[in-house]
């Protein structure tokens, strides 16, 4: 009696996705550094309450009551008030959304005008890399903040000039590291190659250069929105940012300063924000900084 076999075709695994390898590398470099996943939690969780949490404050951020004026943390108000009887911890959840905004536009749009000037700067070389690259020196012969408080003296204090001046001084930053990153990439065989084969120069950069110098890109534009947060509150706090009665964060520090002793907690909480938020990028920029760097190990 003859039996029959059936041949079942032995299907093989797919092919790893090089990809989504990448990404399982380099999240469990991010896991290892615990700084910069504490830093990565409060920045989503910042941006999730700038998002929702204004829906939700029990006051709004510009309710004046003098009646309860300068109180300190209670249950009716958690952060206190100010000397207006604002709630401050309404105010700080309103500003939040303020200050995130002006530090990642300014940042973005310095990005995105530091790497145009970086890899022409790079590519071309020759008298087009000597005018960028001088201009650029003459940026950051002055300091950011004193360049961007020149900015918005002559421009005139509001976010939108604040956005400017940030950005405005960050531009040189990214210029020097793109430009770096630009002529290491350059000199590689396949750059080469590409020009051999005719391609044209639009293509080499967005399709060959650029793709490889994102990683340094990616790490300052991180410590850069630190840099923008801190800047832009420091304009407000000498009145040349945000101007009353908007709640952001530098001016309520400003707000603040005058009752340091009678009324501690006006300043103090705004304070506290300030920096909780610009060490959540300085970690997080860290932590991507040493997950990014191909000579770091495994």
């Amino acid at each position: 009696m003859s039996q029959e076999v059936t041949n079942t075709p032995i299907t093989s695994p797919p092919p790893p996705n090089p990809r989504f390898d990448r990404w399982k590398l380099f999240y469990r470099k991010m896991r290892k550094n615990r700084g910069a996943m504490i830093g990565g939690f409060f920045i989503l969780f910042f941006i999730m309450t700038a998002i929702i949490g204004p829906f939700f404050t029990p006051y709004t951020p510009t309710e004046t009551n003098y009646s309860v004026k300068l109180i300190g943390p209670s249950a009716d108000h958690w952060f206190g008030t100010d000397h207006h009887g604002r709630d401050i911890f309404s105010r700080i959840i309103h500003g939040m959304g303020i200050t995130l905004y002006i530090g990642f536009l300014s940042t973005f749009i310095s990005a995105i005008v530091g790497t145009v000037l970086g890899i022409i700067s790079g590519y071309y070389g020759k008298s087009t890399d000597a005018i960028i690259m001088r201009i650029m020196d003459v940026l950051l012969a002055f300091p950011g903040i004193l360049l961007a408080l020149a900015i918005v003296s002559v421009l005139g204090p509001n976010i939108q000039n604040v956005i400017i001046a940030v950005a405005i001084f960050s531009v040189p930053v990214f210029a020097r590291i793109v430009r770096g990153s630009t002529l290491s990439v350059k000199k590689l065989e396949y750059i080469d190659a590409q020009k051999a084969l005719g391609a044209s120069d639009f293509r080499i950069i967005f399709k060959h250069i650029f793709p490889n110098i994102t990683s340094p890109l990616i790490v300052q534009l991180t410590l850069s929105i630190a840099t923008a947060i801190l800047t832009a509150s420091g304009l407000s706090f000498i009145g040349l940012g945000a101007q009353p009665p908007s709640p952001e964060w530098g001016a309520m520090l400003s707000d603040g300063r005058n009752y340091m002793f009678d009324a501690g907690h006006v300043a103090f909480f705004p304070g506290l924000m300030i920096v909780i938020v610009v060490l959540a990028f300085n970690l997080f920029g860290d932590g991507l900084r040493d997950a990014l760097d191909p000579k770091m190990k495994n």
